[in-house]
C-alpha cells in the first residue's frame, strides 16, 4: 500500500479519535457543572407547556396537576419544573431543594416526593387540598403541589433563610440560652400544633414533629413545616418515617405497638423538643434497649432521679439565678416531662400546654 494512503487512513482515524474524545470532554464537563449545581427533577422542555388556571390545572401529559393554595397563585409547572436549585436536605422518602422561581415567590423550598414512596395521585392530591388549606401564623403553608405523570410529585413552600430551630440549638448561639427566646419559640410551637389539633372537627396530626422540622423567621418566630405529609406517603414509607423518629428520640412509647399516630404522641414529641431547649442538645435516642425507656437515653436519667438542674444548659442557669428565674424554669422542665408521661391519657392537651406556657412566661 503506497506510504500516502496509509497516512491518510492513519489521519482519518487520529482525527475521528480526537473528535470523540473532544464530544467525551465536553460531556464530562457538563456532568461536573450539574453536581455542583442540582437540578431539579423536570420534563425539560415539556414544562413549558404547562400553566396553572385558578387553583388546579391539568398539563398535556396524561396525569399531570398543579394545584396550588394561598401565596401560590402565580406559580406555573414551567416555574417550578425548570428552577434551578440547590439540595439542602434528603431523606429516604424525599429530597429538599431551595430554588430560585420566576414567578410567585423569589427563593422557595421545594420537596421532591420519590415516586417509589409517595401515594397514589388523587390520594395525594386529597391529602394536599386538606394541608394546603391550612394556614396560621405558626405553621409553614404548602404553596403548590405538582403531580407528574410517572408518580412524581413536587411540593411548593416557602424557604427561611434563618433556617431550622435544630440548626439554631446546635450551633450554640447566645440567644438559644436567652429565657425569653426560649418562651417565644416554645408558644409559638404549640400554637401552630394547636391550631392542626383543634382547627376542625377532624383533627390534623403533625405525626414527625422534631426540631429539624421547625423553621425560624429572623425574629425568632417558629413555624412548625411537614405537618401530615405522611399522608402524601405509601404506607410502608410512613411507616418508615416513624421509625427514623423512633432513632432521633422523637417517637412516643406507645407507637411500638401502634401505627397511628394521634394528638397525644405529637405531644410527647413537643415535649422531648422542649427537653432539647432546656438541655441545649440533642435527642438522640442511642439506648441499646430502646423498648424499655419512655424518653430519649439523654434525658430519661435527668428525668428519672429529679436532676432538674443538670437538665438545663449553663447560661440558662446563670439566667435564671440573676433574674429571679429559677422557679420558671423548673415550671417549664415539669411541664416538658409531662408531655412525655408514658401514658398517652395523662399527657396535657394542646391547649393546656399552651394556657401554662403562658403563664409561666409572665
Amino acid at each position: 500500500m503506497p506510504r500516502k494512503l496509509v497516512n491518510a487512513v492513519l489521519f482519518a482515524v487520529l482525527g475521528v479519535v480526537v473528535a470523540l474524545f473532544l464530544c467525551y470532554s465536553v460531556r464530562c464537563y457538563r456532568r461536573r457543572r450539574r453536581r455542583g449545581r442540582a437540578v431539579l427533577p423536570s420534563h425539560g422542555a415539556r414544562a413549558d407547556r404547562f400553566q396553572a388556571g385558578g387553583s388546579s390545572a391539568y398539563g398535556s401529559g396524561v396525569g399531570e396537576e398543579l394545584l396550588t393554595f394561598p401565596g401560590g397563585e402565580g406559580l406555573t409547572v414551567a416555574a417550578i419544573l425548570e428552577a434551578p436549585g440547590e439540595v439542602v436536605a434528603k431523606s429516604a422518602h424525599s429530597t429538599l431543594y431551595r430554588a430560585g422561581l420566576s414567578a410567585g415567590e423569589a427563593v422557595a423550598l421545594l420537596r421532591f416526593l420519590r415516586p417509589v414512596c409517595s401515594a397514589g395521585a388523587e390520594e395525594a392530591a386529597a391529602a394536599a387540598r386538606l394541608l394546603g388549606a391550612v394556614q396560621h401564623p405558626n405553621l409553614v403553608p404548602i404553596r403548590a403541589l405538582y403531580v407528574g405523570p410517572r408518580g412524581e410529585k413536587l411540593l411548593v413552600h416557602p424557604f427561611y433563610a434563618a433556617g431550622s430551630l435544630r440548626r439554631f440549638l446546635q450551633e450554640g448561639i447566645n440567644d438559644s440560652q436567652r429565657w425569653e427566646i426560649i418562651c417565644k419559640l416554645s408558644i409559638g410551637i404549640v400554637k401552630g400544633l394547636d391550631h392542626l389539633h383543634t382547627r376542625s372537627q377532624k383533627p390534623i396530626i403533625h405525626g414527625n414533629l422534631k426540631t429539624s422540622n421547625i423553621m425560624l423567621d429572623a425574629d425568632f418566630q417558629p413555624r412548625v413545616s411537614d405537618f401530615g405529609l405522611y399522608l402524601l406517603l405509601n404506607p410502608a414509607a410512613a411507616q418508615d418515617m416513624l421509625e427514623t423518629a423512633a432513632v432521633q428520640g422523637y417517637k412516643a412509647p406507645e407507637l411500638i405497638k401502634m401505627r397511628e399516630v394521634t394528638r397525644e404522641s405529637d405531644v410527647y414529641s413537643l415535649g422531648v423538643i422542649l427537653l432539647e431547649m432546656l438541655a441545649q442538645k440533642e435527642a438522640a435516642n442511642d439506648s441499646p434497649n430502646a423498648r424499655d425507656i419512655h424518653l430519649p437515653a439523654s434525658f430519661k436519667d435527668l428525668v428519672l432521679e429529679r436532676k432538674i438542674a443538670d437538665a438545663f444548659g449553663s447560661g440558662l442557669i446563670q439566667q435564671s439565678k440573676n433574674s429571679g428565674n429559677e422557679a420558671k424554669l423548673n415550671a417549664f422542665f415539669e411541664l416538658a416531662t409531662a408531655c412525655c408521661n408514658p401514658s398517652p391519657s395523662l399527657r396535657p392537651d394542646s391547649k393546656r400546654i399552651l394556657k401554662r406556657l403562658e403563664e409561666i412566661s409572665r
